[in-house]
């Protein structure tokens, strides 16, 4: 049987009966879109993180889009971000006519370096767009010091960081809005899309709601445009409303797996994730480095266990970004890490013996090179 990045299997068996409870409260409650399931998850999503609100939409990519709109991001407006994230970061910026501009990462957590902010200010700039890429946070502190000088909105993309903390503090609890994915593959994944929006600005909020409804406060009447269709069903929502009951839970999973590989990669060359001071990790994906990565993945394939690369190709050298001009070499370290980097099989449901086949298929496959 192969190996993959991902599984949600295990887990499906072990949590079946509360999701079998939770669609068969949805299909007996009389309302599919926009009920009591939606109100509830989106409060108690909320209160998880110490957060006013939260607006539910159907997929973490409209959350960036919407939340953006929300804040008041559009045509003329560059927001600075990193160039080694998941492109819908960047389709989201562009769909709502605003300009990315990309900053460089450290070399060592491949987060968003901070200390390279300020040179890519201009009076363009509207917003900070931070990625808390791969289950930890950007430096938050300087980014908002960056922020306040400029009169910047901060925007957080927190898509991987469900549950992460630094100093303490949660992701998506800093700036004015943050967007998260419920794709099934995240630390809170739904059984389908699902997306979300986290404020504690009521005016941010009230935007939100209108956006994600056609522009509407009331049915069949619009407001403000644009409006969009964006809204989380039910079914996904109370699932989510259970599974976030349970989030803890995964929490410690992740970091336990994270711990098995530690111990049983230590004496390898890979170069295995590094925690940022002041940041609680949470393992979306465990993402390895080496120089040999492509030769690594094929050979492990033999071993049926198959393997994934988040992010092969950096957005800025993408086609579909031509326009933004930027050159190779422009972003090095982005580039550099693109090269390299690979995942390794990472959910808190991972069975020991899986992973340890991992492990020891790496080490075969080091040892040989």
């Amino acid at each position: 049987m192969t190996t993959y990045v991902w599984d949600y299997l295990r887990e499906y068996e072990n949590e079946r009966d509360d999701i079998h409870d939770a669609i068969e409260t949805v299909l007996r409650s009389g309302q599919l879109v926009l009920g009591a399931s939606g109100r509830g998850f989106e409060e108690e999503f909320a209160a998880y993180h110490g957060a006013g609100h939260t607006v539910g939409v159907d997929n973490g990519t409209n959350a960036l889009k919407l939340g953006l709109q929300a804040i008041g991001v559009g045509p003329g407006d560059e927001v600075i971000t990193v160039s080694n994230t998941a492109a819908p970061t960047v389709v989201a910026i562009d769909s709502v006519g605003a300009t990315p501009v990309f900053v460089d990462v450290h070399p060592d957590t491949y987060l968003m370096d901070v200390e390279q902010i300020a040179a890519a200010v201009t009076p363009r700039t509207k917003c900070l767009l931070p990625v808390h890429l791969y289950g930890q946070c950007v430096d938050m502190t300087a980014l908002q010091a960056v922020a306040d000088e400029h009169g910047l909105l901060v925007f957080e993309d927190c898509a991987q960081a469900h549950g992460a903390r630094r100093h303490g503090q949660l992701a998506g609890t800093w700036g004015a809005a943050a967007a998260f994915s419920f794709y099934p593959t995240k630390v809170l994944g739904a059984y389908g899309d699902g997306g979300a929006v986290l404020t504690s600005d009521p005016e941010v909020d009230a935007n939100l709601r209108r956006l994600r409804y056609y522009g509407m406060e009331e049915r069949y009447y619009v407001v403000r445009t644009p409006g969009h269709n964006s809204r989380l069903d039910e079914l996904h929502a109370e699932i989510l409303r259970r599974k976030l009951r349970r989030l803890d839970t995964y929490l410690e999973g992740r970091r336990e797996v994270a711990r098995r590989y530690a111990e049983g990669l230590a004496d390898t060359d890979l170069v295995l994730p590094s925690i940022a001071p002041g940041n609680d990790h949470v393992y979306y994906v465990y993402v390895v480095r080496h120089p040999q990565r492509d030769a690594i993945i094929e050979a492990l394939k033999s071993y049926d266990i198959s393997l994934n690369i988040s992010y092969p190709w950096p957005v800025h050298t993408m086609t579909g970004f031509a326009h933004l001009g930027y050159a190779a070499g422009s972003l090095p370290v982005t580039e550099a890490v693109a090269d390299e980097i690979f995942s390794l099989p990472m959910y808190p449901s991972l069975d020991p013996a899986v992973q340890d086949k991992v492990i020891g298929a790496l080490h075969d496959v080091l040892a040989a090179l």
